[in-house]
């Protein structure tokens, strides 16, 4: 090993982005959305099978977006996972909804079906399913599905983290909800620096979120409104990037579920490292994601290796920004012991061994 630092994840851009970025600047083009941008959600919408693809400025907004589209107005409740990145519950509270946290299953960290259940109010108009790490929930999405159904709620998917995971039935994570956003910032599998992505078989949904991204106006470059909207628009430069690196999309999923899978191998029998359930066969893993005995110990020794490593998300309900009370054990577990390994998909073999062979030496030397 050479003694470069190994971050926990870094994006990888190429020659490809570079020389993509450079030929639209020598076409003089406007930079605002175009027909770059028009490309990048046609090959997204092809690569989820979707009908329609609506790309925005960030991830959190796609959200915001999505649940406004589906009928969610201020008051109105929404659940989501008391186990997820803070933009979750944010994307609904920024236009006065009322975010109702509840607890993961331990084994996928997805919503637990039967909490969500005890719930649901006259006042709940949503759930929000986070696929965490590109997982799906052990009860299977058509249970999620046959809920929202039987209380005429909409079934918004958050799968910011699950580009390139699929449902056991094929479908990708996403399109079984009314709406499926993903995310494009930085440690994502592809990314554009920010962005994020809408998609949906629903026209009328399809035509609400490009309003509402657009001012509310019925097409571009004119002053005509038909509805409220807002202005959350991607670029041309973004979609140059994210052009090329959706072309590198499927290299980048088999390399992920590699790279799990060496950790998985390596790491077996060190009884203080526990990996969660991922279906390697039809998701993908955005981060390694493990509960560690020992973490803040774990995480010195190894930033002291060269390694880098990132605790997880905390519950939500804790944190200052909210303080809902409410016993939520499994997402308390993981802001007690979770931590993401290093995850970046240009890791070589002989990084991943030597984070391995890190972590056994700490915990042999810790016991």
């Amino acid at each position: 090993m050479n003694n470069e630092f190994i971050m926990q994840m870094r994006p990888l851009f190429g020659e490809e982005e570079k020389k993509a970025i450079c030929e639209y600047m020598d076409e003089d083009g406007f930079i605002t959305e175009f027909k770059r941008t028009e490309k990048f959600e046609q090959m997204i919408a092809e690569y989820t099978g979707a009908k329609h693809c609506v790309v925005v400025n960030n991830g959190t907004i796609s959200l915001t977006l999505a649940a406004m589209a589906a009928g969610i107005k201020s008051d109105d409740e929404v659940i989501v996972p008391n186990y997820t990145m803070i933009a979750t519950p944010n994307s609904v509270k920024m236009f006065g909804a009322v975010p109702v946290f509840v607890d993961v299953e331990p084994d996928t960290l997805c919503l637990d079906i039967e909490k969500v259940k005890s719930a649901i109010t006259e006042k709940t108009k949503a759930i929000i399913l986070v696929s965490a790490n590109g997982r799906y929930p052990k009860p299977g999405i058509n249970a999620f599905e046959k809920l929202a159904s039987d209380n005429n709620l909409a079934l918004i998917e958050d799968a910011a983290q699950s580009l390139g995971s699929y449902y056991p039935d094929g479908r990708h994570i996403g399109k079984a909800g009314v709406i499926g956003s993903f995310s494009f910032s930085a440690p994502k599998i592809i990314s554009t620096g920010q962005g994020g992505a809408l998609i949906t078989d629903n026209d009328e949904i399809a035509y609400k979120l490009r309003r509402l991204k657009d001012f509310g106006r019925s097409g571009g470059g004119n002053d005509i409104h038909d509805s409220i909207g807002f202005n959350f628009k991607f670029t041309e430069l973004q979609a140059c990037i994210g052009i090329e690196q959706m072309k590198k999309l499927q290299l980048r999923v088999e390399r992920k579920k590699e790279i799990l899978s060496r950790y998985q191998h390596h790491l077996t029998g060190v009884d203080e490292v526990n990996f969660f359930d991922q279906d390697l066969e039809c998701t993908t893993p955005w981060f390694i994601d493990v509960l560690v005995e020992n973490r803040d110990a774990l995480q010195l020794f190894l930033k002291e290796s060269g390694i880098g490593t990132r605790v997880m998300y905390p519950p939500i309900n804790e944190q200052e920004a909210y303080r809902v009370s409410g016993e939520h054990p499994v997402s308390q577990s993981i802001g007690q012991k979770g931590l993401w390994l290093p995850s970046a998909v240009q890791l070589t073999d002989e990084q991943i061994d030597y984070v391995c062979g890190k972590i056994k030496e700490f915990y042999e030397v810790s016991n």
